[in-house]
C-alpha cells in the first residue's frame, strides 16, 4: 500500500511539474518582443525551479561572448557588466560546448574554473541551461541560489523542454525584430529611413513639448553629387554615402537619431539639444565628412565631396514640427545658394 501511494504521489508531481512546465510555455511563446520573451523565459524558469535569482545570457558565436538581457535578484555590482567573454575551461564554455543542462549543487567543491563575479555574488548554487534552436545556441539560462542545494533531477531535466521553446521563441522575436528594423532602416546607408524619420519626429517633438526640452534638427545635403554621380558611376557614389552614413553615425550620441532622408540628403534628430551645442555638431559633421572623404576617395575619385548644412531648433525656430522642418530645409537652401560647404544656422541666419 505505501508503495502504491509512493508511486502515486510521484505521479502526481509528474503531472504536477508538466502542467506548470505548459504554463511557462505557453508564456514564453505569447510574444515576439524580445525583451519581454527573455523576461518570460527567466520568470518561469525561476518558478519551476524555485530559485530566487537568474539570467538569461544571449550568445555571440562570432565574437564568443554573452550580452545580459535579463535578470533578477542579482545585486546592481553583478548586473552592471552588461557583456562577458566567455572563458576558457569555464562552467558556461563547458554548457556550450555540450549543450546539456549543467547542475551544480555546490560550488566551492565544482571541477571548473571559479567566475570571481560569481564567487562575491555569493552564488553556492545553479543551474545552466543552453538555450538550443537547430544547430544554434541562442543564449544560456542561468538559475541560482545562494546556498548549497540539491536540485530535483526529474524536474530540472524537464527544463530541456523549456529550453527548446524558450530558444525557439528568441529565434522568433530576433526575426520579428530583424524584419522591423529592415522596414525603418536605409539598405544603403544603415540608417534610418525617410519614413522612420516623420515616426520619431513626431514622438520627439511632442516629448519635448510635453516636458519644456529642446529639440534641435540638422539638414545635410551633398554639394554637385549629380556631377559626381556622373563622372565617377553611381558605384562610387553608393560608397560616398554609405561613408558618409558611418561618419555620421560614429559621431554622434547615442540618444541622437541619423537619417537618410532621400537622396543625398540626411537628417540628423538631436533630443535636449540647444541651437548652439547643435551648430557645432553640425560644424563637426561637415569637417568630418570633407576631411575623411578627401582621404578615403582620393585614389578612387581624385576628391572628396563636402556638404551643405542647415540646423534650426525647437523652440526658437518654431513651435510646430512642420514649421521647424520648413525652417531647417530654407537654411539648407540658403546654404547652398551662398557657396556650399557651409553651415547655415537660424539665429542670425548667416553662414559660418
Amino acid at each position: 500500500m505505501a508503495t502504491r501511494d509512493k508511486e502515486r504521489d510521484a505521479l502526481e508531481a509528474q503531472v504536477k511539474a508538466l502542467k506548470e512546465l505548459i504554463e511557462v510555455a505557453k508564456a514564453v511563446v505569447s510574444t515576439l518582443d524580445l525583451d519581454t520573451v527573455l523576461q518570460a523565459i527567466l520568470t518561469s524558469a525561476m518558478h519551476f525551479a524555485e530559485t530566487p535569482a537568474g539570467s538569461v545570457g544571449l550568445y555571440d558565436e562570432n565574437k564568443h561572448e554573452l550580452s545580459l538581457h535579463a535578470h533578477s535578484g542579482l545585486t546592481a555590482d553583478f548586473i552592471k557588466k552588461e557583456r562577458w567573454d566567455v572563458s576558457p575551461g569555464g562552467l558556461t564554455e563547458q554548457v556550450l560546448k555540450a549543450r546539456e543542462i549543467f547542475f551544480v549543487e555546490n560550488t566551492a567543491t565544482a571541477n571548473f574554473s571559479q567566475n570571481p563575479m560569481m564567487v562575491r555574488e555569493g552564488i553556492q548554487s545553479l543551474v545552466c541551461v543552453p538555450l538550443t534552436f537547430g544547430d544554434r545556441v541562442m543564449g544560456v539560462l542561468y538559475l541560482d541560489d545562494f546556498v548549497p542545494r540539491v536540485f530535483d533531477k526529474e524536474r530540472m531535466n524537464l527544463l530541456s523542454v523549456l529550453s527548446s521553446f524558450a530558444a525557439m521563441a528568441i529565434y522568433n522575436a530576433k526575426l520579428h525584430n530583424r524584419t522591423k528594423l529592415l522596414a525603418i532602416t536605409d539598405a544603403l546607408t544603415g540608417l534610418y529611413n525617410h519614413r522612420h524619420f516623420h515616426h520619431i519626429f513626431s514622438i520627439e517633438m511632442g516629448r519635448c513639448k510635453r516636458y519644456h526640452k529642446d529639440l534641435s534638427i540638422i539638414m545635410l545635403d551633398v554639394d554637385d553629387f549629380k556631377k559626381f554621380n556622373d563622372r565617377y558611376g553611381h558605384s562610387t557614389g553608393d560608397l560616398v554615402l554609405t561613408s558618409i552614413g558611418e561618419l555620421i553615425a560614429g559621431t554622434l550620441r547615442g540618444v541622437d537619431y541619423a537619417f537618410r532622408y532621400g537622396g543625398e540628403e540626411f537628417i540628423v534628430l538631436l533630443p535636449e539639444t540647444r541651437l548652439e551645442q547643435a551648430f557645432q555638431v553640425a560644424e563637426r559633421l561637415r569637417q568630418i565628412i570633407e576631411t575623411e572623404t578627401a582621404t578615403k576617395f582620393t585614389k578612387l575619385a581624385g576628391h572628396g565631396v563636402t556638404v551643405s548644412v542647415g540646423v534650426a531648433s525647437y523652440p526658437v525656430d518654431a513651435d510646430k514640427k512642420d514649421q521647424l522642418f520648413e525652417k531647417v530645409d530654407a537654411l539648407l537652401y540658403q546654404a547652398k545658394v551662398f557657396g556650399k560647404n557651409k553651415v547655415y544656422y537660424s539665429k542670425e541666419e548667416t553662414a559660418v
